[in-house]
């Protein structure tokens, strides 16, 4: 029964080392806390039946009856039973420790980068430059979103004679959204409108880089119902790398 409960509980360590994974989702329940479970009522069932073995032991043996000499069936059945837990313990851990070659290339494809220093987080985009800025443009269109500037530094860059990979800063927002947020702490207006930056690295791969909701909502101290005003642009770079 305490293995039981050991098992049933194991299930938060898993979580805990699956926290730093970008598709990571907390779950109250999973297979171990059944497998627990499991252990746990079977506990119980050994502990009754014992008992009522040792009941009929002792009055066999008072009307001077031999001792049992018959297998034990219970002990059959429980050791069975075990390794069907254990063998589907196993399959669980190698599971959520081995994943597949394809849920990496996955993974990685779709990573998000964060750097608590600075709240900068950067995305991979499968399209191009221009091509991820329209896709940006269009959602903030059918969102209702106003987008005040579109600032091509590669472009300008490229004015004034000097070579710069594809560069292009999206500044947008929503009164509606950023006028509570200055009100509760005016200092936050030096982050907003919010920004959206869509640039080429090195190796010619787009990404996508932005200020995280909780970085912003960490440097100037803003209440956390308002917090969804600003996350909105961590909604926004997903969908256009989709």
């Amino acid at each position: 029964m305490g293995f039981g409960f050991v098992v049933a509980r194991f299930g938060l360590f898993l979580q805990a080392l699956q926290i730093g994974q970008p598709d990571f989702q907390a779950r109250p329940y999973g297979p171990s806390f059944w497998f627990g479970t499991a252990l746990i009522v079977l506990g119980v069932v050994v502990n009754i039946v014992c008992a009522w073995s040792h009941i009929r032991l002792v009055r066999e043996l008072n009307r001077g009856g031999a001792a049992l000499n018959r297998p034990s069936y219970l002990a059959i059945a429980v050791a069975v039973m075990l390794a069907v837990l254990g063998l589907a313990m196993a399959i669980y851990l190698v599971s959520v420790r081995e994943p597949s070659q394809a849920n990496l290339e996955k993974r990685q494809e779709k990573s998000m980068n964060s750097h608590p220093e600075n709240g900068i987080v950067t995305i991979a985009s499968h399209y191009s430059v221009n091509g991820t800025v329209e896709k940006l443009q269009a959602i903030l269109e059918g969102k209702g979103v106003k987008l005040f500037a579109l600032v091509d530094h590669s472009g300008e860059a490229e004015k004034a004679g000097i070579e710069m990979r594809p560069t292009k800063l999206l500044i947008f927002g929503n009164p509606k959204a950023g006028t509570p947020l200055m009100i509760a702490s005016p200092s936050v207006a030096i982050d907003l409108p919010l920004k959206v930056l869509v640039w080429e690295d090195g190796d010619g791969k787009v990404r996508i880089s932005f200020n995280s909701a909780a970085y912003l909502q960490a440097r100037h101290d803003l209440p956390p119902d308002l917090v969804p005003n600003i996350a909105i642009v961590e909604t926004l770079a997903a969908k256009a790398v989709e």
